[in-house]
């Protein structure tokens, strides 16, 4: 199949001209990998998305190695980013939990933190040991001292639409934290559908609640998973909407250890594809993307979910059989 001048590009009335690409496959993607990633493939992966044109790569976590294993490795991995970092040219943020996260994200030069809490109390006491509140208390210490230190901060608040133990989150439960969290000082608020059942309706309904109680569009990115094949549908509601920060995982890498029902985060590939073919810049260039994720999918040993990776990658040619 020729892919050339695909796909056309027919902007659409009311969106932005331009989307940054949080992107979370580094982070959000490989800690979800059953086998460690050798801190070397890491960070050629990181490298390689750089060159592809994403200005914000999620680097790993500075999350106790008992938690999530496979990204235990922060304090070796980091440094071989210097290069990307002290270009300034890519943001790297990195996860941290708490206090002493923060400390060891600060040794190493960070420049752009996250924290992460959840609109629900039983992904709360399973993903952090503490309720709702507790956590919030937990975080205003570490985002205090980050802006004192002039760093970024981003919040990112789990199980927005739906959660795999309670069911359906009340739009005015998700506001609440999610209002708290930026009363802490976050610059950001990621809005994370974990367990992929948002629809395009409830998206438009909880991003204009937010914006009635006074959390600003410009704050708000979106974070889904493509669990009822809903992401891409849900990230053009949110575009109409005026959002411009969408989170997304290089071949669609990713879950959620703690929520079993999380499948693969939106792919980066798919939602560039689309975004071209609307005429929205995001200074990536696909090709080398998708390029990046097979890559990474043959160290992984199994193909990218992604569709449009697998759309533009040709299919392994057959061994000639003779008689």
């Amino acid at each position: 199949m020729s892919t050339q001048g695909l796909p056309m590009k027919v902007p659409a009335p009311d969106l932005p001209a331009r989307v940054r690409i949080h992107e979370v496959g580094a982070r959000d993607g490989l800690q979800n990998e059953k086998e460690t990633v050798p801190t070397e493939v890491k960070a050629e992966f990181i490298h390689r998305l750089a060159a592809a044109g994403l200005s914000t790569i999620e680097a790993t976590s500075f999350v106790h190695p008992k938690w999530v294993p496979q990204l235990a490795d922060a304090e070796a991995l980091f440094p071989l980013l210097g290069d990307i970092a002290e270009a300034r040219e890519v943001s790297l943020p990195v996860l941290v939990p708490n206090e002493r996260g923060l400390e060891r994200a600060l040794a190493l030069g960070a420049r752009s933190i996250a924290v992460f809490g959840s609109a629900t109390e039983t992904f709360a006491a399973r993903n952090l040991n503490r309720t709702v509140d507790e956590s919030l208390a937990m975080f205003e210490p570490v985002v205090a001292r980050a802006k004192a230190e002039k760093i970024q901060v981003r919040g990112y608040l789990s199980m927005c639409f739906g959660d795999p133990w309670e069911g359906a989150v009340p739009v005015a439960q998700v506001v609440k934290v999610a209002k708290a969290l930026m009363d802490l000082g976050c610059d950001e608020l990621s809005l994370g559908d974990t367990i992929g059942v948002a629809t395009p309706g409830h998206v438009r309904e909880l991003l204009t609640a937010l914006n009635d109680s006074a959390v600003p569009t410009s704050s708000i990115g979106v974070h889904f998973h493509d669990t009822y094949g809903q992401a891409l549908s849900n990230t053009l509601a949110a575009l109409q909407h005026g959002v411009t920060t969408v989170d997304a995982s290089a071949g669609g890498l990713g879950g959620c250890p703690y929520a079993k029902s999380a499948t693969g985060n939106l792919a980066t590939e798919d939602l560039v594809w689309m975004l071209n073919g609307l005429g929205i810049e995001t200074g990536v260039d696909l090709t080398a993307l998708t390029a990046t994720s097979v890559w990474l999918a043959e160290h992984l040993g199994r193909p990218s979910p992604s569709r449009t990776v697998r759309a533009l990658t040709p299919p392994p040619s057959s061994p000639s059989h003779k008689e």
